[in-house]
């Protein structure tokens, strides 16, 4: 899959390095490695503002869709239209659905059918694939 951002692993690393982004955030963006829970810096933060693609700065979700799943990682019922890519996930025996920034193709986390209303949908994010813009 292509994407209209492109840049080369070693682009990456430099421009996460530049951000001073979670350690994590190149292995979780780029290869799509998953924190542990209840580790990632945006697990319990409830801001104002506006998170986005710690790669691109593509804006993925707004604050007030951001509720508590209790799962580990910070978790919304809403994207921003068009921000997120869906992708059958087959990994570890399971079949999922993985959530990829449409702009730059970075690895956000899962999405599942147990969220609250009015969507239904909890998307599962790694905190070290965001950035929170406040308000």
């Amino acid at each position: 899959m292509t994407y209209p951002i492109q840049r080369s692993d070693e682009e990456w690393k430099a421009l996460l390095t530049a951000k001073e982004a979670e350690p994590m955030a190149f292995h979780v963006t780029r290869q799509a490695f998953t924190e542990r829970p209840y580790t990632g810096k945006y697990e319990q933060v409830w801001s104002d503002g506006s998170y986005h693609c710690i790669c691109c700065g593509n804006h993925l979700f707004d604050s007030p869709t951001k509720f508590d799943a209790g799962c580990g990682w910070p978790s919304f019922y809403e994207a921003i239209p068009g921000a997120i890519r869906e992708i059958t996930d087959t990994s570890h025996g399971m079949i999922r659905t993985e959530t990829v920034c449409s702009q730059c193709g970075a690895h956000l986390g899962h999405v599942f059918e147990d969220g609250p209303q009015p969507t239904g949908l909890r998307y599962c994010m790694n905190s070290a694939s965001l950035e929170l813009k406040p308000q």
